[in-house]
């Protein structure tokens, strides 16, 4: 009798345990893997249009969500990114648990060269001239191949058919790219959805990208008033005078632009995750002429937006 109620109260252990098990299976969600376009970013959510059709998700951002860049031929390595990277027009594969329109995210991997893309976007340049001119580039050069190949005996034919090929290949990617790059760049005036919140900007001394202590003090007040607003993200664009070379300046631009965002983590304890990538504008888009020193002075700067989504705002 002892043996069959101790059965009983196994059986019934058992079973409860089944129970919470598919209990907390069923709050975790089914597991989701979806490839698609940020096309927004609100604190810590994206708002990704998933490519197989099924509209837009969002993906939630936590501590644990890891970000990954694939590297070598076969993609098998990974290189582990800031959750800074994650702009909108950047093409992504999310894995994580939720349903067809809310996802909690285990891992986002993105490619490099997606990346550039979406980073060249943001910064305000044109990829597609850049990109056809290439392309003209290496249109041109298959074409002196061409010559060349006529001139050399009947073994070079093979190369001559190679370089039309690739030539074709080069004009059909002339218009892919103008589609492509199109529908990016009318991703990115969604960002002129975003309300400004909050501004500030944080001036260098020449070839410098230290802060003063009175541009911290900035900084940290900057941060104290985003940290209460709903969905917040926090743009950060750095800028050089125009001394020295166009490749060293594209480098200090982009070093300053890094000490505001550590600046911002370490005293202003903003979450990186509410961090869009830094832009390195360089020489471009000078607040002042480089002609005098007062000039080069307001050029020497970096400028922090605080921006909340306008539907984020309405609704909250």
């Amino acid at each position: 009798m002892k043996q069959h109620r101790r059965w009983i109260v196994f059986c019934t252990a058992l079973l409860c345990m089944f129970c919470v098990g598919l209990a907390y299976g069923a709050s975790d969600g089914k597991k989701v893997k979806v490839k698609g376009l940020i096309t927004g970013r609100d604190g810590e959510n994206l708002t990704l249009k998933a490519y197989n059709g099924s509209g837009n998700i969002v993906v939630v951002l936590t501590d644990e969500t890891k970000v990954e860049q694939p590297k070598g031929l076969l993609g098998i390595r990974r290189s582990e990114q800031a959750v800074t990277a994650l702009i909108p027009g950047l093409k992504v594969e999310v894995e994580g648990t939720g349903n067809d329109s809310r996802v909690v995210a285990k891992t986002i991997k993105f490619d490099q060269d997606d990346l550039r893309l979406a980073e060249t976007i943001q910064a305000g340049l044109n990829p597609t001239q850049q990109q056809q001119a290439v392309n003209k580039a290496n249109i041109a050069t298959n074409q002196q191949g061409i010559e060349a190949n006529k001139e050399n005996t009947a073994a070079n034919q093979v190369k001559i058919a190679s370089n039309q090929e690739k030539i074709e290949a080069n004009q059909g990617q002339i218009a892919a790219n103008q589609q492509d790059i199109q529908a990016t760049t009318q991703r990115f005036s969604e960002l002129s959805e975003y309300d400004t919140k909050g501004t500030a900007t944080v001036y260098f001394a020449t070839g410098s990208a230290a802060i003063s202590d009175k541009d911290q003090d900035t900084l940290t007040q900057l941060a104290q008033s985003a940290v209460s607003l709903t969905g917040y993200i926090v743009q950060v664009k750095g800028f050089a005078d125009s001394s020295g070379s166009a490749s060293m300046n594209q480098k200090l631009s982009m070093e300053r632009a890094q000490a505001v965002v550590a600046c911002l983590l370490q005293k202003g304890h903003i979450p990186l995750r509410h961090i869009v990538a830094p832009g390195a504008m360089g020489e471009e888009d000078p607040a002042a002429t480089n002609e005098t020193s007062d000039g080069r002075q307001e050029n020497r700067r970096v400028e922090v937006k605080v921006l909340v989504n306008r539907g984020v705002a309405g609704g909250s």
